[in-house]
Order: structure tokens, then sequence, then C-alpha cells
């Protein structure tokens, strides 16, 4: 289908709603009261840094909620207040945090149910308000609610229309786009809806294979297994690799995201020549602003001297991810908690997710004596959660603190 045609006609609809209805005050002091915190803004305050008893805590200097975040959670809150009677679904998770999630349940906001790996849209009635996420829906999602008669209230991140409008110029000039990021996360979903042909790339080490697969071929029943549900139906790597565009998932790692772009730039160079690379190659910047400043803040929080990390946010957040892999990758004990609840102070343990894993319990996570605990947040944490995560460590050492005063320690 033509999807740049679908998407005006979806925009020039009285049933589409891509701003608030007019309640941004109410909604703003409803939103700081929630998910604002004087602790954070003392902190922050205080050269990102506060110590306590034996704690000091260093906040990394961009961190939370960015621009498209709150947007979206603000539409959301706008959306409720607009309709208050009518059936209100989302197609996702507004964002990737459980407690900005369930603040929306308590709101009588449905969510649309996953079964066997797929959305039932057969809950949503015509006329049934509905909002699309931060991360955006795929196109057949929309052209379904919009057959249906919804009303579509859109929150999709400006940024990931960015990279929407990237996959159209692909799509126009015949080219396959080549987009980094998760097949089956949400947002790269959405994307490649509106591509042709497209081939989704996890990492550095499957853009090295597509590379190698365009400058020397190879086994192609092999590549489109090692690609199983990361491609276009019909996808021919012998055919569709000849003319590509860059597109990514815009939580990915920014640097990962540079190096894939420079590889399949250097690698359609070297097999067409420098006066045919750009009749084979295109390369749009599409790394989302926010995601950068979290990951480059994250990158200098990792140069002081920690005696361990905190990420905080959800365990499906890919940004929130990929700042718990800088730490990682430098050997600081870290530690991926979604909220609060996971640290228990009176044992001195915590429940986390180290990368790649499920959740572990970790004992006896805080070390004796003095500390210095860095702390972060994925793009879709409010400052609230991670007050509330800062203030159970302080407890942590009180409480053993006071253990160790009474046993004369």
């Amino acid at each position: 289908m033509d999807t740049k045609a679908f998407k005006r006609a979806l925009n020039n609809s009285e049933r589409y709603h891509r701003k608030g209805f007019g309640h941004q005050e109410d909604v703003t002091l409803t939103l700081n009261a929630e998910y604002q915190s004087p602790l954070i803004q003392e902190i922050r305050n205080n050269h990102y840094q506060l110590k306590r008893g034996q704690v000091t805590i260093k906040l990394a200097e961009s961190f939370g909620f960015c621009w498209g975040v709150e947007r979206a959670v603000a539409m959301a809150y706008e959306t409720r207040q607009h309709f208050p009677q009518e059936q209100i679904w989302i197609t996702n998770e507004i964002i990737h945090n459980p407690s900005v999630n369930q603040r929306l349940r308590e709101m009588n906001v449905s969510f649309i149910a996953v079964n066997d790996g797929h959305k039932d849209f057969s809950v949503v009635g015509e006329g049934d308000v509905v909002i699309l996420p931060a991360f955006g829906a795929s196109v057949s999602e929309m052209q379904l609610l919009n057959d249906r008669g919804c009303t579509i209230v859109d929150t999709t991140c400006p940024w990931v229309s960015k990279v929407w409008n990237s996959v159209e110029k692909h799509k126009k000039r015949n080219y396959t786009s080549i987009i980094h990021g998760k097949y089956n996360h949400e947002e790269t979903i959405a994307t490649s809806s509106f591509a042709d042909t497209y081939l989704v790339v996890l990492n550095l080490d499957q853009a090295n294979t597509v590379a190698d697969y365009i400058l020397n071929g190879g086994n192609k029943d092999e590549f489109l297994a090692q690609f199983k549900n990361a491609h276009s139906q019909g996808f021919d790597p012998d055919r569709d690799l000849d003319c590509i565009g860059i597109a990514n998932q815009t939580t990915m790692l920014k640097s990962e995201t540079e190096q894939i772009g420079k590889l399949f730039e250097h690698t359609m160079l070297k097999k067409y020549g420098p006066t045919a690379l750009n009749d084979h190659f295109m390369s749009f910047n599409t790394i989302c602003d926010a995601t950068q400043e979290r990951q480059d803040a994250m990158f200098d929080l990792v140069k002081e001297e920690l005696t361990l990390m905190v990420v905080i946010g959800g365990y499906n957040s890919s940004n929130t991810t990929h700042l718990q892999e800088i730490a990682t990758e430098r050997q600081i004990p870290s530690y991926h908690i979604d909220s609060a609840h996971r640290i228990d102070p009176p044992n001195n343990r915590v429940e986390h997710k180290p990368l790649g894993k499920d959740l572990e319990l970790q004992e006896n996570w805080l070390p004796e004596g003095e500390i210095v605990v860095g702390v972060t947040s994925g793009a879709s944490t409010p400052d609230k959660v991670v007050e509330e995560a800062i203030e159970k460590i302080f407890e942590v050492k009180a409480i053993a603190a006071k253990a160790n005063a009474s046993v004369g320690v």
C-alpha cells in the first residue's frame, strides 16, 4: 500500500489527533505532583551529587523522562480528561515504565491484550478512543483502527516519525531499509511496516554478516535462517542488498548505530566505487537526541570512581538496557531495577536483572563502609521512581549502621 498517502489521509481525519486537547495546564500540575521529585532537584542543584551517612550518590547529568516520553504521557492524561466516559485503549504500553502504565490502568485506560504474540483488537469497538504509544504503531494497526471508526490519539515520538520518513525515502528509490534494532520491538515493528523491503540487524556482528554477504555472497538459506523473522516477506539477499538505506530503532546504542552506518557505507563503496556510491547507499541521521544525551552522560559517569551502578527503568526498555551495557562493559558492578520495590533494605538485598539474564536476587549487595553509587535511569523513568530507589539505598546503609552501633562495632 501507499503508506505515505495513508498517513496523509489519516492526518487530515477529524478522528485523528496528534496534539493535546487544551488541558495542558491541568495535566502539567497533575504530572508534576505524581512524577517530579524534590530530592532529585536537590541533587541536580548540588552538582548531581549527594552524601548521606556512608553513601555518596552520583547522578548522571542526563537521565530519566525525555521530552517525547513526557509528551506521550501528558497526551494520555489529556485524553482521559477530554473523554471522561468513553472506552479508551492503548495499543501497547504507553512507555516502558511499569508505574506509569499502572497509573493509566487506575484511570480506567485499558491495554490491548497480546495472545500468542498477536494483539487482540477484537475488543475494540466502533467509536472507541485508542491511544498509539510513544514508539508508534504499525501501518496495519492504524489502518484497522481507522476502518473501525475509532478516535485515534497518536503520541508517537517525533524522533520515531523522523525514522519513518527516512524509510519512506528508501522505499521511493526501491532501496532496502537496513534497520538497526530488535526485530520484535514495537518501534522496529512500526518502522518496518513503512518499508517495502527491509532487514533488521541487532548489532555490529550481524551487520558484519550482511556486509560480508554483500561483498562475497554466501549460502542464501543459511543467511535467511540467521535472520528469521527479521526481514520482509520474500526477502532475497542476492537481489535485495544491491541498494540499501540505513535506519535505526531510536533507543539503540548511538555508537553502534554509527558504526553500522559506516560499515555499510564502506561496504558499498568497496563494491561499487565512489562514483556509484550514491546510487546504492543512503543514510540519514536519525539518532534520537535524548537517547544520545543519556548515553553520553552515562559514559561520563562511569569515568568516576564508583563502588557500583544502579540503572533504573523498565526491563523491556531498550534505552535502559543500553545504559546498563555501558556500565557492564567497564566491569562496574551494576544493578538494573525497574522500581524501588526491588530493594529490600532490612536484608540488604536487591532483585535485579543482569544484562541478558533473568531476574536474580543479590544478597549483601551494598558493601560495608563508605560507598559511591552511580545512578541513572532510562528515558521512560519518572524522577519520583529514581527518588524512591535512592531513598531505599540510603535506608539499607542506615539500617546497617544502626545494627553495627547496637553491637558496638
